[in-house]
């Protein structure tokens, strides 16, 4: 089995294991973490179905007047959206996941952190997320802090497959702890 195939599987198995247990969990601690306490502009994310809810926490992030990114898949790229916490803003792409409309963001080097859904998040900071390679191809253009979001017990004890474009996390969150990898 490749390395391909292998993630593939993997991510059918997390999916299942997350949905039968799935309870949600607010992350709006992460506010006041000191990478994103001291932090001016923010990429976030809307969470869709089953993904750790960053609700609270991307309203928590506007009431502290932090510059708020959305990401919006161009193509095979994201292009990133300063969204004000409008719903009125957003738009079901074709998976029904909800996206800012609006001019992209053009100033990628004052993003400050970058906060990534997963399905899986290692020890060594790898993670796998749904694999679309959206955050992979856009994690190399940002300076930013990283951060992936899990739920608990999604921390994996085994290393997860990597093949070279797969970019490592600074940091994974669950509801209750934030576990630093590196920086």
């Amino acid at each position: 089995m490749g390395l391909g195939e292998e993630k593939s599987a993997l991510r059918t198995r997390y999916r299942h294991e997350r949905n039968e247990r799935y309870i949600e969990h607010s992350f709006q601690y992460l506010a006041a973490s000191p990478e994103i306490a001291n932090a001016q502009c923010v990429a976030s994310y809307m969470s869709h179905h089953d993904e750790p809810d960053t609700s609270a926490l991307n309203k928590a992030l506007i009431a502290a007047g932090k510059v708020l990114l959305l990401p919006r898949i161009n193509g095979d790229q994201l292009d990133w959206v300063k969204w004000d916490g409008s719903q009125s803003s957003l738009v079901a792409n074709k998976k029904k996941i909800l996206e800012p409309t609006g001019d992209a963001f053009d100033d990628l080097a004052t993003i400050d952190v970058v906060i990534v859904p997963a399905l899986r998040i290692d020890r060594s900071g790898y993670r796998l997320g749904q694999g679309g390679g959206y955050y992979d191809r856009a994690l190399p253009k940002l300076r930013a802090w990283s951060i992936g979001l899990i739920h608990p017990d999604e921390i994996s004890s085994e290393d997860l497959p990597r093949e070279e474009w797969d970019q490592p996390m600074d940091a994974a969150a669950t509801p209750d702890l934030v576990l630093r990898f590196r920086r």
